[in-house]
């Protein structure tokens, strides 16, 4: 996406502005996420597309020059994925994949519901503790 352009305010207006491969992926990923978390809300966060559960961010994606990347949000949630994922660069917070080789939709659905489950748990953590 090109920096010089205005920031977008929604999803829909951050992909128009994405290479249509890195777009195409970007969408299934979306899709994706979308039926692994049907009440999640749609954000812009950090100036890329995200999701929120019960006000909490839960996820991120986003399209660069060479690769898409997937920002789960969570480094626990990476290390218990790390076999799964070994076909895909990863770092800390990042999965990194090219529009030609995405992510696996069955894949992300399993780390959407870990992170919804990491959110809940801390949430009911935090409830207890008041």
């Amino acid at each position: 996406m090109d920096s010089a352009k205005k920031k977008p305010k929604t999803i829909d207006e951050y992909l128009a502005n994405v290479k249509p491969g890195h777009r195409r992926a970007l969408q299934k990923l979306r899709h994706t996420i979308q039926t692994a978390a049907p009440t999640a809300e749609e954000c812009i966060s950090y100036g890329i597309p995200a999701f929120r559960v019960n006000r909490r961010l839960l996820v991120f994606f986003g399209a660069w020059v060479n690769h898409c990347a997937l920002y789960p949000g969570s480094v626990t949630t990476l290390k218990n994925f790390r076999n799964e994922l070994r076909n895909f660069q990863t770092s800390k917070g990042t999965i990194r994949f090219s529009p030609d080789k995405p992510l696996p939709a069955a894949l992300v659905k399993k780390l959407i519901k870990t992170r919804i489950e990491e959110s809940n748990d801390r949430a009911n953590k935090k409830k207890r503790k008041s």
